[in-house]
């Protein structure tokens, strides 16, 4: 589909990312995909747009459909003490420790495996530790800008939410749109299709003010 990097753009906020990293990393070993952690918050603040947490109605059927997406998976999926959390302390812990899959893996598994709170450096300690990573490095400078450069990165691709598979210029939204970037990965055609070249071009027939 393209010479670009494959990409997948996720937040440890996000449960929808947590039920699509074991696809994508499956899929890692026949594609070379970068998992690449981002700040969703700030690809909120510049999309202009609110999550689903701070949507009242939306926060419970997101959390509904979540536990009931898990149960249909049969993947193990148990809510932090509080959502959403700030998940800066987790990214730059995932940053610091080279953002291998063993570590995403890990942070992911510390906050919907097992429900533990990832909202400070304080509740990771005991993960950092056993990750080898050292205390001071969370509030390294290099891992930071790696950080801030990865959700500009993002930003600059068009992200606008997580989890995203980005296949070039093309971005698959969701985990439940895992089986159509797989589709569009393995037939780099199917988006050139002229139903879906269409529906790119279709006019805006009406915006609001």
């Amino acid at each position: 589909m393209s010479a670009a990097p494959i990409r997948w753009y996720f937040d440890f906020i996000s449960p929808f990312a947590y039920m699509q990293w074991p696809r994508v990393r499956a899929v890692m070993a026949e594609f070379p995909i970068v998992p690449t952690p981002i700040l969703l918050a700030a690809v909120l603040d510049r999309c202009g747009q609110k999550g689903p947490a701070e949507i009242p109605a939306k926060r419970e059927f997101t959390y509904r459909h979540v536990l009931w997406q898990a149960r249909q998976a049969g993947i193990a999926l148990r809510f932090p003490p509080a959502h959403p959390f700030n998940p800066l302390a987790a990214l730059r812990l995932c940053v610091a420790a080279g953002a291998t899959p063993d570590a995403i893996e890990r942070v992911f598994d510390w906050v919907w495996a097992q429900g533990r709170p990832a909202d400070s450096a304080e509740a990771l300690a005991v993960l950092r530790e056993t990750m080898g990573v050292p205390e001071h490095a969370l509030g390294d400078a290099a891992v930071k800008t790696a950080l801030r450069e990865n959700t500009e990165q993002a930003l600059a691709a068009g992200v606008f939410g997580v989890p995203t598979l980005a296949l070039g210029k093309h971005l698959f939204w969701g985990n439940d749109a895992h089986e159509f970037a797989m589709a569009a990965l393995r037939d780099p055609g199917l988006l050139e299709a002229p139903e879906m070249r269409q529906a790119a071009e279709l006019p805006v027939g009406v915006q609001r003010g």
